[in-house]
């Protein structure tokens, strides 16, 4: 099963058309970067993915979830199948750590709470954020709230992961840190579409390209050659992501 399927799939508000004949797959396990100028269609194009926003066309499907028909109902059961990670976070400010991750626990579906606690242990651990259960997300630095925002991403072990400018509000050391790690997750089989205005990144972890620009997709294809034209391949994007991530392949588990 692809991790993403659409066909001559159209984006609107209302009259206005946003995206237009959108033709994209995603394999499992896939990594894609998704460019392109703001207010071209980007966070319209993510929403949509997560069902926030109506689309039409002949084939829209994400995780085997069909998105032409999917209902209020029915978004439960999607965001089971997705993460989603943001700009700006997104935190519940009233709740601790541990109160962010199992409000989202909650709310799809897991009851037992010995379980829950299980999995927020593992998540924390998975993103470096150990022992921080107890703390406040204002106590958190930039890069630790986004840690965090990625750890939610995780709790119900999505096949795809959607990662909306996810760099957009930290610094640059923090920076490298989230995309080593949402790229050594990606490695560990996850399928990762991530919006981004930095070029360095792609030069850094090279992937797959694809252009949002005058309301459509225009897939560049791989990215072969960092900016001083040396040729990277799996296993150094590998090595890349683990020293920025500052994890070792031993502290994240399979997901």
């Amino acid at each position: 099963m692809n991790a993403l399927e659409l066909q001559n799939v159209c984006i609107a508000y209302g009259t206005t058309t946003i995206l237009d004949q959108l033709n994209l797959t995603l394999r499992s396990g896939e990594m894609l970067y998704l460019v392109g100028k703001s207010g071209e269609g980007k966070s319209t194009l993510i929403k949509a993915l997560i069902g926030e926003i109506p689309l039409s066309g002949l084939k829209a499907e994400v995780q085997g979830v069909d998105l032409l028909t999917l209902d209020r109902s029915q978004r439960a059961g999607l965001r089971r199948r997705l993460g989603v990670i943001f700009q700006d976070f997104q935190l519940l400010s009233d709740r601790t750590v541990e109160g962010n991750l199992d409000f989202v626990l909650t709310a799809t579906g897991w009851k037992e709470g010995g379980a829950k606690a299980q999995r927020i242990e593992e998540v924390l651990a998975q993103v470096g954020l150990e022992g921080k259960q107890k703390d406040w997300p204002h106590r958190l630095s930039g890069g630790e709230q986004q840690r965090l925002s990625v750890g939610r991403a995780l709790l119900n072990k999505p096949g795809l992961l959607l990662a909306d400018e996810p760099t957009g509000q930290l610094d640059p050391d923090s920076s490298e840190e989230i995309l080593g790690l949402l790229v050594e997750i990606n490695l560990r089989g996850t399928a990762l579409i991530m919006s981004t205005h930095d070029y360095l990144t792609i030069d850094r972890f090279p992937a797959r390209v694809v252009r949002c620009a005058g309301g459509s997709l225009t897939d560049l294809g791989g990215i072969l050659f960092d900016s001083g034209g040396q040729g990277q391949n799996q296993n150094s994007k590998a090595s890349e992501a683990e020293h920025a991530s500052g994890l070792s392949p031993d502290t994240i588990p399979e997901i």
